[in-house]
């Protein structure tokens, strides 16, 4: 991996922290429910890069299989919810 803004590969990986509680920073997918999240379910974890020459902190998200299916099933902007079981709908029915 190089650094996206001096292209150094000087990079030092970490995790993001809360220094004030100890939890642990995740991403959520806009799409997952506030429910699923008070339940620890559906948030991935946030790898953080550190380079070393420019001091730039850059941040990736670890997507599950299921996850790179589903996403890469749509080009350009998600679609909402109502609009994707309102498209399952017309497929079922035609």
């Amino acid at each position: 991996m190089k650094c996206s803004a001096c292209g150094s590969t000087a990079l030092v990986e970490g995790s993001l922290i809360d220094t004030s509680s100890g939890g642990r920073l995740g991403f959520r997918p806009a799409d997952v429910s506030s429910l699923k999240t008070m339940f620890g379910m559906g948030s991935r974890r946030i790898v953080s890069y550190g380079c070393i020459h420019c001091r730039t902190l850059q941040l990736t998200v670890e997507f599950n299989e299921a996850d790179i299916q589903k996403y890469q099933e749509f080009e350009g902007q998600q679609p909402g919810v109502l609009e994707r079981i309102n498209s399952g709908e017309e497929r079922e029915a035609g």
